[in-house]
């Protein structure tokens, strides 16, 4: 059985900390400590994976956790603030280099999973550690092709394969996900280029009943409509120009199983209209052919166009859409979870090293500073071609901001609170403040809608309204949360 975590509390009032030792020695083995002194003390004799600080803490808790990043600068650092503080602790996380500010007050269970995020950073780190060694000690390594080979296919592809940060807006995705996997029920996932949308269709296929049968891709959006036609649906012999050989469709090789259909929305009407009826009778005619044949897929559609816009435009066939739209789900842009980019960056940066062959020890503070500031408009592809990008170019052991692209951590709105474009018409820059503010709300652990609403002045249905327009409505729940508060 594998041993829990161990963590360190660092809590100066009793009652708060024999709370958060309940809230989370479940799943972790936590020790406590009243004073720095005692944490110290703690930290020189165990192999501590994560500290949570009270900001409370006599003598401040930045400064503490200044302290121990020098001394011991492998756990990752989590503080626990007032929403009074919340901007000062903003500002901390880079000075000090706490991996992220928690705000009371926290719910039992999003503290849990914020501190098992942590612990899976510390192990990330670690490992990236031990490959950069294993490649120093073995050269031969760097050129074997097969194991990078080996490593793509065997790579979970999984729920657990999305890495998230507790409080990220993909949580709320991957929460719902869960629950339809397991229902034969037509997926529409939306979002914009980049933000994860095959992998979470190859997740929610794995979390099904049709998980042992195959998960087959087709891009929609890079074939012209007779092609399209042949490589879904199959063909017969002389169909068309070209057709040399009787083809079986994608439909039926995923007979049982699961066909994932990329950027079904730059489809042609008259595609469309042939799709529909594939959908509605669970059968498939190939080109040249009159014999139809029975199929058993379930569906699952991708789009970074707005759907509902286009069917309103008559560019989409409104049966079409519902067919598809069993149940949407919307995955939110990387700016829209910052918290999330120490995760992925050191994922990546595992997974490049052995791509490339060339062991790295880990990112500087000035270089995960400057790419947790970007806006990233390419989503999270872009994040890992930069961490790619970074490793190729580096003559040292650790990866530093002067290795980033010149455009990485210039283009996002401090200014403006996170979230948007600082360039661009008035418009669009004070809706992607807004988006962001409303983001922000609603990562905060223990979030409702009734309390984010009144933290920002509005009514219920108007902040509900407003998460419709920036595609957040998903976010939270109707109700309020049940989970206990305590801090």
């Amino acid at each position: 059985m594998t041993e829990r975590p161990l963590i360190l509390v660092v809590e100066g009032e009793s009652r708060t900390r024999g709370a958060l030792i309940g809230a989370l020695g479940e799943r972790f083995r936590v020790l406590a400590a009243e004073d720095p002194p005692q944490a110290e003390r703690l930290l020189a004799e165990k192999d501590v994976q994560a500290i949570l600080c009270d900001q409370t803490l006599a003598g401040g808790g930045v400064a503490f956790l200044r302290g121990v990043r020098a001394r011991w600068p492998e756990p990752v650092r989590l503080i626990l603030a007032e929403a009074a503080a919340a901007r000062e602790m903003a500002l901390a996380v880079d000075e000090a280099w706490i991996h992220q500010s928690i705000v009371k007050p926290w719910t039992a269970e999003a503290l849990a999973q914020t501190l098992g995020n942590a612990v899976r950073l510390y192990r990330l780190r670690r490992d990236n550690k031990a490959v950069s060694l294993r490649m120093r000690d073995a050269p031969g390594l760097h050129d074997r092709a097969g194991e990078r080979r080996h490593r793509a296919a065997g790579r979970d592809q999984g729920f657990d394969s999305l890495l998230h940060a507790a409080g990220s807006p993909l949580a709320v995705a991957i929460a719902l996900a869960r629950k339809v996997a397991r229902f034969d029920i037509s997926v529409l996932l939306t979002g914009e280029s980049g933000t994860g949308k095959e992998l979470l269709a190859r997740a929610i296929h794995r979390g099904s009943p049709r998980a042992a049968r195959r998960f087959v891709v087709e891009n929609c959006g890079a074939l012209p409509d007779q092609l399209l036609e042949s490589e879904l649906f199959g063909c017969k012999k002389g169909a068309y120009t070209g057709a040399h050989e009787d083809r079986v469709g994608l439909f039926e090789l995923a007979d049982g199983g699961t066909i994932f259909l990329d950027e079904i929305g730059e489809t042609s009407p008259a595609f469309q209209v042939k799709l529909l009826r594939v959908l509605q009778e669970g059968e498939i005619r190939p080109l040249g052919s009159s014999l139809t044949r029975k199929v058993d897929v379930r569906v699952i559609a991708a789009t970074n166009r707005d759907l509902e816009s286009e069917v309103a435009k008559g560019r989409f066939r409104r049966d079409l859409f519902y067919r598809l739209a069993g149940f949407p789900l919307h995955l939110p842009a990387l700016r829209e979870r910052p918290m999330d980019v120490p995760l992925l960056a050191e994922a990546f940066m595992g997974e490049s090293m052995r791509f490339l062959g060339k062991p790295v020890e880990g990112l500087s503070d000035g270089a995960l500073t400057r790419l947790r500031r970007h806006d990233w408009p390419g989503n999270v592809r872009e994040l890992q071609n930069e961490i790619q990008r970074m490793i190729a170019l580096a003559e040292g052991p650790l990866l530093t901001e002067d290795l980033a692209s010149p455009k990485v951590g210039t283009v996002r709105a401090e200014a403006l609170g996170g979230g948007g474009a600082a360039t661009g018409p008035l418009k669009e820059r004070v809706e992607a403040l807004e988006a962001a503010v409303i983001a922000e709300g609603l990562a905060r652990p223990g979030c409702t809608l009734s309390r984010l609403a009144a933290d920002l002045g509005l009514s219920r249905v108007g902040l509900r309204a407003k998460m419709r327009r920036y595609g957040l409505d998903q976010a939270v729940p109707d109700g309020e949360c049940q989970a206990p508060e305590f801090g």
